[in-house]
């Protein structure tokens, strides 16, 4: 298969912008969406301690 130097070329750019974009993703994106996510769950549960009170046991009537 003969493959001319400009589709040689874009391909080339193709497989470094699809590798960006996989490093990016694995590297950048992710991590941060968990930190978020667990970020956000321990301020939800921080203000609903704030209102509810903390965990354990009813005080003695």
């Amino acid at each position: 298969m003969v493959v001319a130097d400009g589709d040689a070329g874009a391909r080339r750019r193709q497989t470094r912008m699809e590798i960006f974009a996989f490093l990016f993703l694995t590297a950048i994106l992710m991590p941060g969406l968990a930190v978020a996510t667990v970020g956000s769950y321990g301020l939800a549960v921080w203000i609903y301690q704030m209102v509810a009170g903390p965990p354990g046991p009813p005080p003695p009537h």
